[in-house]
């Protein structure tokens, strides 16, 4: 196969007002545009028709590796094979292999996040970009399609040898939760961390603090009366019995929720997403919360001591913040009560080991207790169509609980 072009003649070549061939032989030619551009082509047929390779630009392409490149076209012609579509079919590959090398367990965990941050309250938030930092410190840099189940455990087992069993297991929720995402956007055909769980030990059963002793409640209670601290302190420690709501939904109370003329206090789904703020209600449902005579008062008696607005329980150096977790807890260890003994959540565990031990004695419905609760149903279908928020008898059951309060108090 004789040569026609020379490296020489091709640098001398001129740009031309009209675009300009130059013939190599064996079909390639060089496309030389009036721009300046010195394009090299391959001009062949294939299943009776004639089509057009490009085998690149020079000098990027050498007048040497143009011919190679030819070669190797002429030999996949040789062997029933189109080059174009061989080309075609080479540069899809290393575009999904760009492509999943770009789509790591980092890049695919960041975008679900985005997703879902205004589905998560800010503190949640938070705890998630710890955990998927956790995961990625072994799955960071890993393809989210080239993941299998052994590589989480191994980011997961160092966290449980441990002993953070909790921990451990959260990490392989939110694998789960991010690998079902890459899944459902196709980023991966299966997901690498389903039934993570049953190859982790089992995460210890939490038990908050309380008390449920009647004589030891009365004390606390007549404890928290005589507590000298911040009138927001206060007053959300006084409530927070009757009421047995989320810390985070009492101190994150708004005047503009609470309907005292009715009794009543609409808890919204979601609060401002700032922790400091009250965050935003688990279940992320409203939650209607009737109020027994005796908070009521209360609330009117705050009302009074208070000159803020919007928010009922402001924070000590901030009108604009409502108390703090820690600020209730410190009260209740100024008391004298040990992690051991109370803790602010032990509000809620005290309403509910109590009033399940006299549901019976008082004629209340286990279901009454759940809704004041807010409880997640754990049964899904029945979660789906349980509606009810059985408000006038939650009104009678906080009632009874009030007085029943009020009775060991006075003891």
């Amino acid at each position: 196969m004789s040569a026609n072009l020379t490296d020489t003649a091709i640098r001398s070549i001129k740009p031309q007002a009209k675009p300009v061939k130059l013939s190599d032989g064996g079909g390639m030619f060089l496309f030389c545009t009036p721009s300046g551009g010195r394009l090299w082509r391959l001009k062949y047929r294939f299943g009776g028709k004639e089509k057009l390779l490009a085998l690149g630009a020079y000098p990027a392409v050498s007048l040497k590796d143009a011919r190679q490149r030819r070669d190797e076209a002429k030999e996949s012609l040789a062997k029933g094979i189109d080059p174009g579509e061989q080309k075609k079919e080479a540069k899809a590959e290393a575009a999904a292999i760009a492509r999943d090398a770009a789509l790591t367990f980092k890049a695919v965990a960041d975008e679900w996040l985005e997703v879902k941050k205004d589905a998560y309250a800010a503190s949640n938030i938070n705890k998630k970009q710890w955990l998927i930092g956790l995961l990625c410190s072994h799955l960071g840099k890993m393809s989210i399609s080239k993941i299998v189940p052994a590589d989480i455990l191994a980011a997961i087992r160092p966290v449980e040898a441990a002993g953070r069993y909790v921990t451990a297991h959260k990490m392989a929720e939110t694998a789960g939760q991010i690998c079902r995402f890459a899944r459902t956007c196709g980023h991966t055909v299966f997901n690498p961390a389903d039934g993570l769980k049953e190859a982790l030990k089992p995460k210890p059963e939490k038990h908050y603090a309380t008390l449920t002793d009647p004589a030891k409640v009365g004390h606390l209670l007549r404890s928290i009366d005589e507590y000298q601290g911040s009138i927001s302190v206060i007053y959300a420690l006084k409530i927070l019995p009757y009421l047995a709501l989320r810390s985070m939904e009492l101190r994150g109370a708004r005047w503009s929720e609470i309907d005292l003329d009715k009794a009543i206090w609409i808890v919204p789904a979601s609060r401002k997403e700032n922790p400091k703020d009250g965050g935003g209600m688990k279940m992320r449902i409203a939650h209607e919360v009737p109020l027994p005579i005796q908070a009521v008062k209360l609330f009117n008696e705050l009302r009074m001591l208070t000159d803020n607005e919007d928010l009922c329980f402001p924070g000590s150096h901030s009108a604009s913040r409502c108390i703090s977790d820690v600020a209730l807890l410190n009260a209740i260890r100024r008391m004298g009560y040990t992690k051991e003994e109370m803790t602010i959540h032990g509000f809620r565990a005290m309403f509910s080991t109590m009033l399940n031990e006299r549901k019976l004695a008082w004629g209340i419905d286990g279901d009454i207790i759940e809704a004041q609760l807010a409880h997640k149903e754990k049964n899904a279908v029945r979660g789906a169509y349980n509606h009810a928020s059985y408000l006038e008898q939650r009104r009678n059951m906080l009632q009874k609980w009030a007085d029943y309060l009020d009775g060991l108090k006075a003891q």
